[in-house]
């Protein structure tokens, strides 16, 4: 064992940022020693050995195991549940529905209406019906599957472009239109008069589902008044929120823990009925209930990313400037208010200097399960239509699809109030070097030179991307304590969703106090113990809690510094800390080693507080991106090959090079899914019901989809305005650009313009084979 009595977790000669004084900002960094370098998780034994305890891992003395009876029917009035034959199955304990009294709550406000926790009118497939907790989760679903229930099946609506149409079944009393946005800037139709060329044309990508490896889910349990919930989430203050306020308890009485979570992509960023239910059944039963949902029911109930139907008319001048920009869009967010169509036209808006632009987008009710947040909500369907019309714009006017976009490059947000600028913005350099490391020329030359020749044809693409947000979310809190060794224990309300989120901040601290990043013990994500933090998501976490645990760090340091002064008996502005010890500025012979410091020795550590500030005001910070991509097509058999893929990304500062080109690959194979492979599928004439919910049928890209070749290319803008540490968001902009990226490299390998997702071999074999025949 190691001897703690020594100061073994400082890193000799180590460069240490400057101390600010008391009550002032720390400046922003320069060279860093830890921050930016490619380091291991702090986690990652505990990841890959199985010892780290996800939700779905925690069983409690005493349990029960809870199973959710769902409506088999898109839209069904239900008349009448007899639980009376399950009841008496052996190992029973507990049922709950809609004739409970105790489950008689108002689950959330909705524009059309409180949604129950059972609702007695069912508008979507997998909707609930009742609940059961028995010993064991056999005897829990075969209880559940003995409930008799009896339903009015109604008429269904399943597809968002029938849902608006004369006669069609309504979801709503108030009828199927869930809300209708409209921007618009300039006088659209001067701008599409001053074009020399207006093209126009209609996209549609399909609804894709999160399915995280961890299915949604959690542990519940009561000690008295008190209740604590194991759930996978990605922000445990937002679950501690809304079941305080289903369950009209005090926030001090709920608490949620959530160490680690098995992925979530915007579908665990609020809690689902689930943890209510588990809540109540513990408490009725008073026993502990353990409630996973299964695989098959996270199709149906948790959340997607919407379909989207969008049409863009563009207008351009032969030199490349674009004069109007039209996007509609209709979407729906399921069966409630949900978002179907919410930020799917931001880039029509944002992403390239454009005078006139109008945007109108409508949202219908569907009777198919609720939308939630996905990766870059409404991003990359906003961008599979804006990014393939820019490339139709260019070749409209002979244009390189790159030169196209360096013309129209924008310096302020044109979509906010009063246009402020970007606190930092390298899109620019994005496309200008992505496009030589990629070999844009070279590569579209040498592609073009054998398409005539082959059945097998190589094409290139490339897209661009912004994300509206990414600058972090206040409010945030951390807590990091120094103990004499160097050791240290950093304390954040934040979920670390699997991306890397607490190495970043153990690189902070390291960064800051001059210790090993191995050495800072991380506590996170728990109600009870840690400090508030908004949910991980929307690319917040690192831009968010990396400039509050800076803070913290610093705090710390101060304090030191003031422990030293009074030993040293010199003023603390003097003197510099170095990590292991501290020394004066003037004279180097007058120092002292922190864990000699007797005040340290009286308190036994030293806690710095720190907190994220509001962001830079009359400016906005967005991450962009540019990404390339070369394909081969089978002209015979439509299949697609992805052959290599570069990412250029400007996120601002890098924190971690090896989880930053992580979360880009991660992004490029979602990317892929939206391209080439995913698709829920509803039987929409007849039944109304999902086909394809199970990993077999529905189509996630594998190792066999994504390339060997993807090179991440980070673009560093020095951002001193954004934070106190540069960063910016990065695990949505890796993902906006893609699909439409491979939809022009498809493009130009063929000649045939795909505007539906998934681009998978029937649907181009079918265009290949409507095609008129070459020469």
């Amino acid at each position: 064992m190691a001897d703690e009595s020594k100061d073994i977790y400082y890193v000799e000669g180590t460069p240490i940022p400057e101390t600010p004084l008391p009550g002032k900002e720390p400046p922003p960094w320069r060279e860093t020693s830890v921050v930016g370098k490619a380091l291991p998780r702090v986690d990652a034994y505990e990841r890959v050995s199985g010892s780290a305890a996800y939700p779905s891992d925690v069983h409690l003395p005493n349990m029960l195991h809870g199973a959710i009876l769902r409506c088999p029917h898109p839209h069904a009035r239900i008349r009448r549940i007899d639980a009376s034959a399950a009841a008496k199955l052996p190992g029973v304990r507990m049922i709950i529905s809609g004739n409970t009294p105790e489950a008689d709550l108002i689950w959330k406000k909705d524009p059309v209406g409180d949604m129950r926790l059972f609702e007695p009118i069912c508008r979507f497939e997998g909707d609930v019906v009742a609940a059961v907790a028995a010993e064991t989760p056999y005897q829990a679903w075969d209880a559940a599957h003995a409930i008799s229930v009896d339903y009015e099946v109604l008429p269904f609506v399943a597809d968002e472009r029938q849902a608006l149409k004369p006669g069609v079944p309504v979801v709503h009393p108030k009828g199927n239109v869930s809300k209708t946005d409209r921007y618009e800037r300039g006088d659209i139709a001067q701008g599409f008069a001053a074009a020399d060329v207006v093209l126009e044309e209609s996209y549609r990508t399909e609804c894709e589902l999160h399915t995280p490896l961890e299915p949604h889910g959690c542990v519940a349990n009561w000690d008295g008044r008190s209740l604590t919930i194991w759930e996978s989430s990605q922000g445990v203050y937002a679950v501690q929120s809304r079941v305080a306020e289903v369950l009209k308890l005090p926030l001090a009485r709920v608490r949620v823990i959530g160490h680690y979570m098995g992925g979530g992509f915007g579908s665990k960023l609020e809690p689902g009925k689930y943890t209510i239910i588990a809540a109540l059944m513990a408490k009725l039963s008073g026993r502990p209930v353990r409630l996973f949902l299964t695989r098959e029911e996270t199709y149906l109930c948790v959340g997607n990313r919407p379909p989207t139907n969008m049409t863009v008319k563009a207008g351009v001048k032969r030199d490349g400037t674009l004069t109007a920009l039209e996007f509609s869009v209709l979407g729906t967010g399921g069966a409630y208010t949900a978002g179907g169509t919410s930020l799917a036209d931001w880039l029509a808006r944002d992403l390239y200097t454009c005078p006139n632009v109008r945007t109108i987008s409508t949202d219908v009710f569907i009777n198919a399960g609720p939308a939630r947040a996905f990766r870059a909500p409404g991003h990359p369907q906003g961008a599979w239509a804006l990014e393939q019309m820019m490339d139709t714009l260019a070749e409209a006017i002979g244009m390189d699809p790159v030169q196209l976009r360096l013309k129209n490059i924008p310096s302020v947000s044109q979509a906010r109030e009063g246009n402020p600028p970007y606190t930092s913005t390298a899109f620019k350099e994005c496309l200008e070097l992505g496009a030589a490391a990629f070999g844009w020329e070279k590569a579209r030359g040498e592609a073009r030179a054998q398409r005539a020749s082959r059945h097998i044809r190589r094409g290139v693409g490339m897209a661009g991307g912004l994300w509206f947000a990414g600058g972090g979310r206040p409010p945030s809190t951390v807590v990091v304590k120094l103990f004499p060794d160097g050791s240290a224990n950093l304390n954040m309300g934040a979920s670390d969703l699997g991306t890397g989120t607490k190495t970043v901040m153990a690189m902070v601290i390291a960064e800051e106090l001059g210790i090993k990043p191995e050495a800072v013990q991380i506590e996170c994500a728990d109600t009870g113990t840690t400090q508030y933090a908004t949910p991980s998501g929307g690319s917040k976490t690192v831009p968010t809690e990396a400039p509050a645990v800076r803070n913290a760090a610093v705090q710390v340091k101060q304090k030191l510094l003031e422990m030293a002064a009074e030993a040293l008996k010199v003023d603390a502005a003097e003197l510099v800390y170095r990590g292991r010890d501290i020394a004066s500025r003037q004279d180097s012979s007058k120092r002292i080693a922190v864990k000699d410091l007797e005040a340290l020795k009286r308190q036994g550590i030293v806690v710095g507080i720190g907190y994220r500030g509001p962001n830079p005001k009359n400016m906005t910070t967005h991450p962009f991106a540019a990404q390339f991509c070369e394909v081969e097509v089978n002209m015979l058999t439509g299949e697609l090959k992805i052959l290599r893929f570069l990412a250029a990304q400007d996120s601002g500062r890098v924190m971690n090079r090896l989880t930053y080109g992580n979360q880009v690959i991660g992004g490029i194979t979602m990317g892929i899914g939206l391209a080439a492979t995913e698709q829920r599928i509803l039987d929409t004439g007849r039944t109304g019901k999902m086909v394809n919910r199970n990993w077999h049928d529905y189509k996630l890209p594998t190792a066999l989809d994504v390339p060997v070749d993807v090179t991440v290319l980070p673009v560093e803008p020095v951002d001193t305005a954004a934070n106190n540490t540069g960063a910016k968001g990065l695990g949505e902009p890796a993902t906006i650009p893609t699909a439409a990226a491979i939809a022009n490299a498809v493009y130009h390998a063929t000649g045939l313009r795909i505007t539906c997702t998934p681009i998978h071999p029937q649907q181009l074999v079918q265009r290949l084979a409507d095609r008129p025949k070459e020469g």
